[in-house]
């Protein structure tokens, strides 16, 4: 059976690869800001500020039920030795399939020398799942079984991370969601669940003085899901009088990227991403924005600049 609207190949390949081919996390190419999401041990030593961050993304631009992606993310030190954090992320494929994840991170803190820690953390909370296929208008009289009934689906999940880190690099291990929630599944040659495959994040990044007023940022994030090839990311940015920030990245055999941020208030930075897509895929679409703002509330009412956020 086919399906009319525009809404045919595309929307499959998006629905195949997000959800049944276990590629349900969301990815940023801005990773590097945002750790909390992916790591609930990350961690900053900073305990005058909270750190306050939004990102929105808009996946394969120009194609039918492209994906759009939005989070918000929060992290504090609120003990000795122990950091916590909140993340929201949010996740639509077009106006089918919506995704939103909550979930509150909790880290302990060791120190290992006088320059560098290990984080170990945890993280638990919500996965909201639900299709909408109201939309959908046939072909054939009798409408496709695999798309007769709407989805609605809520999942207790829970993660957990290492995080080693210092003041110019880190190196994080973690699995955000380690409980497989069943959001598809095939009877009788029809989908109507599937499901969320373990995720497991590798990162690092390093910072390298070239002189007082430029930093070398290289970073790397690498993902394995069961049944899928790993995914790996590379970035490198440069930093300019901390003040000014431009890079560029790469994702294997999916993408190049531009990046590039601002600071225009001494607590608020502003970035922007562009991803050229290199697949198959790009044929249909014409790249992906990204937009992030990051924002440190001082618990003390001054200090923003005594500690830069380089990750």
């Amino acid at each position: 059976m086919k399906l009319k609207n525009n809404i045919r190949f595309l929307l499959m390949i998006f629905i195949i690869t997000t959800i049944a081919n276990a590629q349900q996390d969301a990815q940023f190419t801005q990773y590097m800001y945002n750790m909390n999401v992916i790591n609930p041990a990350y961690a900053t030593a900073d305990e005058e500020n909270i750190n306050l961050g939004l990102i929105y993304r808009s996946q394969w631009v120009g194609a039918v039920g492209s994906p759009v992606t939005g989070s918000f993310f929060a992290h504090s030190t609120i003990a000795d030795n122990m950091e916590g954090g909140l993340s929201i992320v949010h996740d639509e494929i077009g106006d089918v399939v919506s995704d939103t994840n909550l979930f509150i991170d909790y880290a302990y803190v060791l120190s290992l020398s006088e320059t560098s820690k290990l984080s170990l953390g945890i993280k638990a909370g919500l996965s909201f799942f639900s299709t909408n296929f109201n939309g959908f208008v046939y072909s054939d009289p009798l409408p496709d079984p695999a798309f007769a009934e709407n989805i609605s689906r809520t999942f207790p999940n829970v993660g957990a991370g290492i995080y080693y880190f210092s003041d110019n690099h880190y190196f994080g291990l973690s699995a955000p969601n380690l409980l497989k929630s069943k959001h598809l599944e095939e009877s009788s040659g029809i989908v109507t669940e599937g499901v969320e495959e373990l995720h497991l994040f590798f990162t690092g990044g390093y910072v390298f003085n070239i002189n007082e007023n430029l930093l070398l940022k290289p970073a790397f994030m690498a993902k394995s899901v069961s049944g899928t090839p790993l995914t790996l990311d590379l970035t490198s940015n440069v930093l300019i009088n901390n003040n000014f920030e431009i890079g560029v990245g790469y994702r294997f055999e999916s993408g190049i990227s531009a990046l590039a941020n601002f600071k225009i208030l001494p607590n608020l930075r502003v970035g922007y991403a562009y991803d050229y897509t290199v697949s198959n895929l790009g044929k249909f679409n014409s790249g992906t924005h990204e937009v992030i703002l990051l924002f440190d509330l001082s618990k003390i009412g001054a200090g923003y600049d005594k500690s830069p956020r380089f990750f």
